[in-house]
């Protein structure tokens, strides 16, 4: 939770922000950035070169998260919680990755420690992942980003 808060206070961008504000914020922000406007100053430059990578960064991992980004591959989600077993999991500072068989994975963020314990230690990973991790937390799909433009 801490990347997806770091990135919005970087980009200035409400937790609410829809796939068309999160444009206009980056586009406003490239212009200001772009290294190209400190062709005078190598320092400067590299500074911007820096900065505008922050900037895409951010915006491209916003969008993955945006409630719209969401609601267009729900279907495909579905499908794969639904269908798909899955393959393994790995948890690094609250998020969690599963990845399925169908070759898809996805980052769920906030997952407490207890919880991801929890799944390793559950009779079936699957069940227990339906019941408590699926529709509880941000995610977004690591293996098929979608970038909106």
């Amino acid at each position: 939770m801490k990347k997806i808060a770091d990135y919005r206070r970087l980009l200035g961008a409400a937790e609410n922000s829809s796939l068309l504000e999160l444009k206009t914020i980056y586009r406003n922000m490239m212009k200001s950035w772009h290294p190209d406007r400190f062709q005078e100053s190598p320092e400067q430059q590299t500074a911007a070169e820096e900065k505008s990578k922050q900037i895409i960064e951010a915006y491209h991992f916003l969008v993955s998260i945006a409630p719209e980004t969401r609601a267009a591959t729900y279907a495909d989600y579905t499908k794969t919680i639904n269908s798909s077993f899955i393959v393994d999991f790995d948890f690094k500072g609250q998020v969690l990755t599963i990845n399925f068989l169908d070759g898809t994975s996805y980052e769920y963020f906030g997952v407490p420690k207890p919880i991801y314990i929890k799944l390793v230690n559950a009779d079936s990973a699957g069940r227990f992942a339906r019941r408590h991790i699926y529709n509880s937390y941000t995610y977004r799909s690591t293996s098929k980003l979608v970038v909106a433009e």
